[in-house]
């Protein structure tokens, strides 16, 4: 048994997925019999009421900090701004958590074993290493997306910035000062590595999906009939609504495609391009389309299974630096992924080794309209994608699966 600080931007009952898989992370590792405490913000992200209602947070000095109870593990919650459309305040926001996080811990929180950090934010890696100097313990840097790479492939950042070479410094002294770092993918575990890392101390363990939660559901069910979409080629997108997606592409093929009155598309989500995106959908007055906000969690199974294929888009560069989960929530589901990403990504070799739907060049509205008809041209095959993605989905990237490998490196490092 460990004592593990988990240090994580959001958790439950924050609705977000690094949410989920975080929490659900937790819960296993307390289930294992680990002593768990978790640090983390107030609900900022995806606002989840039921979640809220479920996990209630007790008001502390004065809304300074909260506390909460998630599954017998104390949850102690910073202050946070709600997320909204802007980019510019988050840095403010990271700052006044890091610096909440490093006081609270050190009033509120005894020694630990080890230290779990989470990015994003980068930053967090450097916390998480101070957390380990006041509270001992070995630094665990768990790595969902590239930084500062992602900020040069998305438009925020450029390598000639006077913030990138910070940028890069903060990433390397992040590396160099973890016992161990976790990258979610092998290709982010060679671009670490090729920043001058150990190879040994770099251990992959990918993301999961609860295959319990998110299973095989008819397409018959109380939201697809709602939509009035029973009859409709459901073209799918759940998600952040976000600055590393195309939908630029998606709204020109939604154009190409509104001729086709069987095939409609179904967008999911909030994000920081939410407002922008509904804004252009009304203008244009598509006649094949539905935009929803974010959606409780317990309405996720009805909304993958209503999606006859699920759309996972990114911009030219950015699949190297990121994994969206929603692709192991899609082959959860059992339906087809249509993934439009770099062709050298872990996104299409996921994909190809489970035989689970297509791959097409990113930021190509030509060739997403092509593999659009085609899916739809070809449902009977198509269906047959989504059952080859659910099965590789239990043998890799179950939940059970994944948490026993957490808890065998944390075993592994802290009785070392």
């Amino acid at each position: 048994m460990a004592r593990i600080l988990v240090h994580t931007l959001v958790f439950a009952p924050d609705g977000v997925s690094t949410s989920q898989i975080v929490s659900e992370l937790a819960h296993d590792l307390h289930d294992y019999e680990h002593k768990v405490v978790v640090l983390t913000t107030q609900p900022h992200y995806n606002r989840d009421l039921d979640a809220e209602a479920q996990q209630p947070l007790q008001r502390r000095l004065f809304g300074l900090y909260y506390t909460s109870q998630y599954h017998g593990i104390r949850v102690i919650h910073t202050r946070m701004r709600r997320k909204a459309d802007r980019v510019s305040g988050r840095f403010s926001d990271y700052l006044i958590f890091h610096a909440l996080s490093l006081i609270l811990a050190a009033f509120l929180i005894g020694r630990q074993d080890a230290v779990l950090s989470v990015s994003p934010p980068l930053t967090i890696g450097v916390i998480g290493w101070l957390l380990t100097l006041i509270k001992g313990g070995k630094a665990i840097y768990n790595v969902q997306e590239i930084y500062p790479a992602v900020m040069v492939q998305t438009g925020m950042l450029t390598e000639e910035s006077r913030l990138y070479p910070i940028l890069k410094r903060i990433e390397r002294f992040v590396y160099r000062t973890s016992q161990v770092i976790v990258p979610i993918s092998d290709g982010f575990k060679a671009t670490i590595i090729a920043e001058g890392i150990a190879p040994g101390k770099v251990v992959t363990i990918p993301n999961f999906v609860d295959t319990e939660f998110i299973c095989p559901q008819p397409k018959d069910n109380e939201l697809s009939r709602e939509l009035k979409l029973l009859d409709k080629y459901v073209v799918l997108y759940a998600g952040n609504i976000g600055i590393t997606q195309s939908f630029d592409m998606i709204i020109e093929v939604m154009g190409r495609l509104a001729d086709h009155p069987h095939i409609h598309f179904l967008i999911v989500g909030d994000g920081a391009r939410r407002v922008q995106l509904e804004t252009l959908i009304g203008e244009k007055r598509f006649p094949n389309v539905t935009m929803l906000p974010y959606q409780p969690r317990h309405v996720v199974p009805n909304i993958y299974a209503t999606g006859d294929l699920h759309l996972v888009p990114l911009m030219a560069g950015t699949a190297r630096t990121t994994i969206p989960s929603k692709i192991y929530t899609i082959m959860a589901s059992g339906r087809p992924a249509l993934v439009s990403v770099d062709h050298d990504s872990e996104l299409v070799s996921v994909v190809q080794s489970a035989n689970c739907g297509l791959a097409t060049p990113p930021d190509d509205a030509d060739a997403l309209k092509t593999a659009i008809l085609r899916a739809y041209a070809e449902r009977e095959t198509f269906q047959q994608y989504g059952a080859n993605g659910r099965r590789y989905i239990e043998q890799h990237y179950s939940r059970k699966a994944v948490s026993a490998q957490y808890d065998r490196l944390i075993r592994q490092l802290t009785n070392g």
